[in-house]
């Protein structure tokens, strides 16, 4: 199948995912994730009418964002999803509109600074790990709905990154486990969304976005809440080397 034709199918997922839920399908925004993938592959998904994009590589994304949007004239909207370490964060602000995975209030410090210096407003998600994972990036935060020293750990740190300057933090973002049925993701979405409505009633912020679904599992995320969903290999295939 080609690009467009696979957009086609995963935007047909998304409008059925939202209907088993009475969801308004507008209410999801497809990123495709176009890491390893060149330039010629993004924009013919651009020609499709994507405009988010999705990469999780500093030094690709240094080499393929200025190409691709000098060789469109669609304005379009890059997020950075992959982990980000502290000497790079100097590089995201220049190139990315929107940020899925500040893990610490140290990244998130970084970025503020480098925000303000630019005098904008950088649009930022908090990764949370609520799967447990330990090879997963995030803030920790499994079984905060029962245990009171995960909770305070957890509003403590989110608190404080809500008081920098510079950033505007959209929501939470998380990524399940690998499974071989998705509804094993469903309590993992559940408890992200449940975790964003909790936040939002403490701090009283508005915290609008979930990134969370990805290419195996984005159908529930999307029953479970998730207005971005990031979807890679059902789009461009088999990633290239």
């Amino acid at each position: 199948m080609t690009i467009a034709e696979n957009i086609k199918r995963v935007q047909e997922i998304i409008a059925q995912a939202c209907v088993r839920v009475n969801r308004d399908p507008d209410e999801v925004t497809l990123i495709a994730v176009s890491k390893t993938h060149p330039a010629e592959v993004v924009l013919e998904a651009v020609a499709t009418g994507v405009q988010h994009f999705g990469e999780n590589r500093v030094e690709e994304a240094e080499n393929k964002i200025p190409v691709v949007n000098a060789r469109t004239s669609v304005l379009l909207m890059w997020h950075m999803i992959g982990h980000i370490q502290s000497r790079k964060a100097k590089n995201i602000v220049p190139l990315f509109q929107q940020v899925h995975s500040v893990d610490s209030f140290k990244l998130a410090g970084k970025l503020s600074s480098l925000a303000v210096e630019r005098d904008i407003r950088l649009n930022i998600f908090l990764e949370i790990n609520v799967s447990g994972e330990e090879a997963k990036h995030g803030i920790r935060a499994t079984g905060w709905e029962s245990n009171p020293g995960v909770r305070e750990s957890v509003w403590l740190e989110v608190g404080q990154i809500l008081t920098l300057p510079g950033l505007r933090v959209r929501g939470l973002m998380t990524m399940a486990p690998i499974v071989e049925n998705m509804e094993q993701s469903r309590p993992v979405f559940a408890s992200l969304t449940a975790l964003r409505l909790g936040l939002a009633e403490s701090f009283q912020v508005d915290l609008p976005d979930l990134s969370m679904g990805m290419t195996d599992d984005y159908p529930v995320a999307i029953e479970e809440g998730a207005t971005m969903v990031r979807i890679g290999r059902a789009i461009f295939g088999t990633r290239e080397k």
